[in-house]
């Protein structure tokens, strides 16, 4: 195992990445889509199931496990990787984008952002500083700057000044980070839709120096289209010899058309989230399973697929355990999206390695834009 961080890019075709994050708990192969495990959970799902759908890493979520159980508490009990079982690395998010979503719970300053937990009240204050000792404590190979994250659309002046302030943090962050040896620190560029603030967020990021680089304030109610118009810049602004991470991403279309444009890593709540929901990504779009169309159907969800509840449960079978309430239908439906999703980021990456990723792409368009619409 390497003793250091260390990114080694392996082959491009077009603006398309792929290659190894290496890290003392194991390599990362890019482009990497990272379950969400928020509270130290990948929900309905055991870390070595998580890791069987060819997952290398997961993401923990600093606001929410610095509120319960607490990141001294994770520290005392040898750290997040041991507390949840988990032996590959760990991305931890800063806090920052929980804590400006709790709108008239926060107060933000250039100090940092004081805010009541959503739990029981309690006042806590979060700040580079913290949000750095906090994800230490937490003992996350990848570690966030803290930094602010408005909504879009928002005016030139607040993007400017959210931006420049993160930029601010950003220094802080680094300076608390300190020298941690095979940990890694992440920048996130932030400038919303306006290109110029990110071409400036871009400069001040590289100034400082960092292990790898966000794409951030992304994915926050702007559209596919609008965010596509600012990936068609923002990545080239961003270190080629360094990991580019898109923040919350997404849906398989958008994720697609993310590594098309030059990003490395992705995370997103949606495969856990649809699969508590009775909603199933295939090859062919969503399938909800909720529907009274699929009480009868013998098929599976998708009849290319070979994770568990594609090999032995048809989909009468999951809309009945859906519709009765039965816990083993998130469980189901959640392993079979993290299995689709890590089949779409290993066949990008080896599109890529062999030089057809147009080719990919226009077959992944055709295929996902037919919809569920096979008759029994």
């Amino acid at each position: 195992m390497p003793a250091r961080f260390d990114f080694h890019l392996k082959a491009t075709d077009g603006a398309a990445r792929t290659g190894v994050i290496d890290t003392p708990r194991g390599p990362i192969r890019t482009p990497a889509f990272m379950p969400v495990g928020t509270a130290g959970s990948v929900k309905g799902m055991l870390p070595e199931n998580v890791a069987a759908t060819g997952a290398d890493i997961v993401l923990g979520n600093t606001y929410h496990l610095m509120l319960r159980p607490g990141a001294e508490r994770v520290a005392r009990l040898g750290g997040l990787h041991r507390f949840m079982n988990w032996s590959g690395p760990i991305l931890t998010d800063s806090g920052g984008f929980q804590v400006m979503s709790l709108a008239g719970l926060r107060k933000l300053s250039e100090v940092g952002v004081r805010f009541k937990s959503h739990i029981d009240g309690a006042v806590h204050t979060l700040s580079p500083e913290s949000s750095m000792e906090i994800q230490a404590q937490l003992g996350s190979d990848i570690v966030m700057c803290f930094d602010e994250c408005p909504a879009l659309p928002a005016t030139p002046e607040r993007l400017a000044e959210s931006m420049r302030l993160s930029m601010r943090w950003a220094r802080r962050s680094k300076d608390a980070f300190g020298d941690r040896p095979g940990h890694a620190l992440f920048g996130i560029q932030q400038g919303g839709d306006d290109l110029d603030l990110r071409a400036e967020s871009a400069d001040a990021l590289r100034e400082i120096g960092f292990d790898g680089y966000a794409v951030g304030g992304l994915a926050v109610g702007e559209g596919q289209k609008a965010m596509f118009d600012v990936l068609d810049h923002a990545p080239g602004m961003l270190p080629r010899d360094k990991p580019r991470y898109l923040m919350g991403v997404g849906r398989p279309d958008d994720i697609v058309g993310a590594v098309a444009r030059g990003i490395d890593m992705m995370d997103c709540v949606l495969p856990t989230r649809s699969g508590r929901t009775g909603q199933a990504w295939t090859r062919r779009g969503v399938v909800n399973i909720k529907n009274a169309r699929h009480r009868d159907d013998p098929r599976p969800l998708d009849d290319a697929c070979t994770c568990p509840a594609c090999r032995g449960y048809s989909r009468a079978y999951l809309h009945h355990v859906y519709r009765s309430g039965e816990m083993i239908s998130g469980m189901l439906l959640t392993w079979h999206n993290l299995h689709y999703f890590q089949e779409l980021m290993a066949q990008m990456r080896a599109a890529i390695a062999q030089g057809r990723f147009a080719a990919f792409q226009a077959e992944f368009a055709a295929q996902f834009l037919l919809g569920d619409i096979d008759p029994l």
